[in-house]
């Protein structure tokens, strides 16, 4: 790997700063998000409810211990971390004009500390935290006001810490709001609250427009605050494999690609893609797309793409087959995959995956690309105040081994590495503690017990050696 890559790790404000109230902190919508299990779904309540547990409320107490946090990353040679700026500590409705200095204060305290280990900040700007009070007021990114708000909040974080910050990210995983059998998943990317009987993907439609718009708007601003700024768009990636060789089920896999794939064209490429206009045009749909937005996105085009991986989705038209595949995707033509095995949460496990998305996008769009989340969600065991977790160990070596293929043998330019929750935290989409990907263990479990100190795993010891070797030691 070339001597200036990022490795790394990525955490998100809203799973582990906790103190969702101090400082004149407002509501987030993760913070009206109950917890949940793989098998009951977190609840999306009206406002908080005293007889709900909200596990994001204290997450792991990151915002007092991030000193401690971050020297252990540190330890480990992290080169960046990866993490978010909440965006209601800084607006705590979310359409002020002034910003709430308290909560400046501590994104500047917190890069500071990064920045002393010789660390980056790669700052993700929304990441499933907007404002509770834009949801209820605005409806959320159905409504063109957010752009206002959107680009104000950027705006005013991307001046504040313009010497402290070189890379950013708009909005995380912008794509999975397309998952419509799961509410959530619109919810967080886009304060969707869907209606009895509406067109929920008409509304997806619109709203990530709108964020589109604010995206690029974005953009344009950095780049004329501070010219060596990299600012790019985030998606999930989820390659989609035909079952089988048969011509419509590699069809089905290439127009469920596009499903993702739509988000980042439009961000990259600047221009919607025809695909995308004739699905338009099919549906009937008529959205609140002007001439000045596609001038606007057109000419806030993103420096790099930043993406997260991990899992794959096999698809089949094989109506006989039994459709039971990773319901994640929310496809009701996913399948097994009978090469993968899955994790116990249903993720199928794909290192090769890794090497497959990395090729297709950069074949696709030629700029840099970032793996910003990659990790294995597990329920680690303490034994003796030790985790021996060489099954994370081992899905980390064959993804990496697999991303240096992509990268020295195929060509791809790639910025950077950041392990997914690098430290145990809420997990998004089950709220739970148990579902653990972190090289350092924090003692929370899912009754809101445990003293929150932090432990090594044997991953910690593992991964340090990884980034001190620049990926030769495996």
């Amino acid at each position: 790997m070339k001597e200036n890559f990022l490795w790394g790790g990525a955490i998100a404000a809203h799973q582990v700063e906790g103190a969702y109230l101090t400082d004149g902190k407002g509501l987030s919508i993760a913070d009206v998000m109950t917890n949940g299990s793989v098998d009951q779904p977190r609840e999306i309540t009206k406002g908080v409810q005293m007889d709900k547990y909200y596990p994001n409320h204290d997450g792991i107490k990151f915002y007092d211990l991030y000193k401690e946090d971050v020297k252990l990353f540190a330890e480990m040679g992290f080169r960046c971390l990866r993490t978010s700026i909440a965006w209601s500590r800084i607006f705590p409705n979310g359409d002020e004009e002034k910003p709430n200095e308290a909560g400046l204060k501590f994104y500047d305290d917190l890069f500071d500390e990064i920045k002393q280990y010789n660390m980056e900040p790669i700052i993700t700007l929304s990441h499933f935290e907007m404002p509770y009070y834009l949801v209820e007021k605005y409806g959320g990114w159905r409504n063109r006001k957010l752009i206002k708000f959107f680009v104000n909040f950027s705006t005013v974080v991307m001046k504040r810490y313009k010497n402290k910050v070189k890379y950013w990210m708009t909005f995380n995983e912008i794509n999975n709001q397309m998952i419509l059998t799961n509410t959530i998943f619109a919810y967080t990317n886009s304060g969707i609250v869907f209606q009895e009987g509406e067109d929920r993907l008409k509304a997806v439609y619109q709203a990530a427009h709108y964020q589109f718009v604010a995206s690029a708007i974005t953009v344009r601003k950095g780049h004329e605050m501070n010219a060596d700024f990299k600012i790019g768009a985030m998606i999930a990636a989820t390659p989609n494999y035909a079952y089988s060789c048969r011509p419509e089920d590699v069809l089905l896999a290439q127009k469920e690609d596009r499903k993702n794939l739509y988000f980042s064209d439009v961000q990259v490429r600047g221009h919607y893609p025809s695909y995308i206009q004739k699905d338009w045009e099919r549906r009937g749909y008529k959205l609140d797309i002007t001439q000045e937005d596609l001038q606007i996105i057109e000419k806030g085009c993103v420096d790099y793409l930043g993406f997260s991986y991990y899992l794959s989705n096999t698809v089949s038209t094989d109506p006989d087959m039994s459709h039971t595949g990773n319901d994640l995707a929310g496809n009701a033509d996913a399948v097994e995959n009978p090469y993968l095995a899955a994790t116990s949460w249903g993720w199928s496990i794909d290192p090769l995956g890794l090497r497959y998305i990395l090729n297709q996008y950069y074949d696709r769009y030629e700029i840099p690309l970032f793996i910003v989340e990659n990790g294995f969600g597990y329920e680690d065991n303490l034994d003796c105040n030790k985790v021996h977790d060489n099954n994370r160990i081992q899905f980390l070596k064959e993804h990496i081994a697999e991303m240096k293929k992509a990268v020295e043998e195929d060509g791809v330019d790639l910025l950077g590495y950041t392990v997914w929750g690098c430290i145990d935290l809420v997990s998004f989409t089950t709220g739970e503690m148990r579902k653990r990907y972190g090289f350092i263990y924090v003692d929370r479990d899912d009754s809101e017990k445990g003293s929150y100190k932090r432990l090594k795993k044997d991953s910690f010891y593992w991964y340090q050696q990884v980034i001190k070797s620049n990926g030769d030691y495996l």
